[in-house]
């Protein structure tokens, strides 16, 4: 595991003033990830890294080459359209690259100069999914989400019997996959309303969100090989925030048996930034079963995982609806949960995928499922707050929820807060939901 190093000094400051700025997602101590171009332009995409309210061009940094060694081989790997040879340089090149670019960021680096003109605003750039993504598996690894979802369709056994003893996972579609800000079109799919004996062909009524933290793989694993638990992390390139949009309607009538289909596959959207592992070093959290529960097998279970496994990562999720922008009024926060209460670990997920010789590729996608806390208000999912849709939620303005409406824009934060290390933020996930194609 990433050890907290010179990189989370908090009394490390930037030239990049914005950076210092009490709140700041994008501190020095960050330096988190994305592909990005000056929006509207036919600039190639290539590597970028935040700084306060700016983007440092790592493709015309890489020109430059500021940097010698293994920091400056990753620094070509990271110029290109897409992370993936990055991601496949291991934990080791990411670790040394980014230490790089905290000294030539830092207050009073000889390197000022030649980097200021390399800044582009955020507020000006435009972003791709941060890597080609060949696949993506996502997990269900919220035990309070899998018991709440169990609940509404069996009370009397909300869990299925393998939940406690087997990371859950199913295959998602990698082609619809999209950055935030992408207006998600309504689906379409056979649903089988209440009361009715036939299924019709209609667009969904139901359409929910899913809170989720995404996990880019890095050094991937051969075919016929597994990833030891106690290596996971140095196959692990970062973490993201995710969205798996859900049609609860389609998703309910077609699930069985195999599970997950149209109702999931039509849009999956992601955040530009990947904090890598090294930036959540200092906020680390243990990982361990209440007591009475059955302990994971061996193949899961690690000392280090146990205490350290866990990441004390805030998740929030708020709604902006036509209605609240007409009236002027702000987003309003659905719910908060941690990444800390999820059943299964990044490093127990990883680990599972490849226990029967599963290949991992760099830049292949992992969501952990949504995650969800113990309390009422820590729901990750509109089925949830909404008790399967029984239940209304109340919205500034006087408007009511159950599930998603044309012109409904999901936002999704994360952020790591712990004295006295500099607060690490994800940036946002943002997705507005567009009408049905007739």
């Amino acid at each position: 595991m990433a050890e907290v190093d010179a990189t989370h000094d908090p009394q490390l400051t930037s030239w990049v003033t914005a950076a210092n700025a009490a709140g700041s997602d994008f501190p020095i101590q960050n330096l988190p990830f994305a592909a990005f171009r000056r929006a509207g332009s036919r600039e190639p995409f290539r590597g970028g890294v935040a700084i306060g309210a700016e983007v440092l061009d790592l493709g015309a940094l890489a020109a430059a080459q500021p940097f010698g060694g293994l920091a400056g081989q990753a620094l070509a790997a990271a110029a290109r359209p897409a992370l993936n040879a990055l991601m496949s340089a291991g934990a080791t090149a990411t670790a040394a690259l980014r230490a790089a670019l905290s000294e030539a960021l830092r207050t009073g680096s000889p390197l000022e100069e030649r980097l200021r003109r390399l800044l582009v605003p955020q507020s000006a750039a435009e972003y791709r999914v941060a890597a080609e993504v060949g696949d993506y598996s996502d997990f269900y690894a919220s035990i309070h989400h899998a018991t709440a979802v169990g609940r509404l369709f069996r009370p009397d056994s909300p869990l299925l019997p393998n939940y406690k003893w087997v990371p859950i996972a199913y295959h998602g579609r990698a082609s619809s996959l999209r950055v935030s800000a992408f207006d998600v079109t309504r689906p379409v799919g056979q649903v089988l309303t209440a009361g009715a004996a036939v299924p019709e062909l209609a667009a969904t009524r139901r359409l929910d969100y899913e809170l989720e933290v995404g996990v880019f793989i890095g050094r991937g694993n051969e075919l016929g090989t597994r990833i030891p638990i106690g290596e996971a992390e140095q196959h692990v390139f970062g973490l993201c925030l995710l969205n798996d949009w859900s049609a609860r309607d389609i998703q309910s009538w077609e699930y069985q048996p195999l599970g997950p289909f149209l109702g999931k596959n039509f849009a999956t959207t992601v955040s530009p930034w990947v904090v890598t592992l090294e930036a959540l070093a200092p906020f680390r959290a243990p990982w361990s079963r209440p007591p009475g529960e059955p302990p994971p097998l061996s193949y899961l279970d690690d000392a280090q995982v146990r205490g350290a496994g866990g990441f004390d990562l805030e998740l929030e999720v708020l709604l902006d609806t036509p209605g609240m922008r007409a009236a002027g009024l702000a987003p309003q926060r659905l719910s908060r949960s941690n990444f800390r209460d999820s059943w299964w670990t990044v490093s127990q997920m990883v680990t599972h995928h490849t226990v029967n010789g599963c290949n991992l590729e760099p830049g292949d996608l992992i969501g952990s499922g949504t995650q969800s806390g113990p309390a009422p208000g820590e729901a990750g999912s509109l089925l949830e707050l909404s008790g399967g849709g029984k239940r209304s939620i109340a919205l500034a303005g006087g408007e009511q929820r159950t599930f998603l409406e044309d012109g409904d824009r999901v936002i999704f934060h994360a952020w790591c807060e712990r004295p006295p290390f500099r607060r690490i933020g994800f940036g946002e996930l943002a997705g507005t939901v567009a009408p049905a194609v007739a």
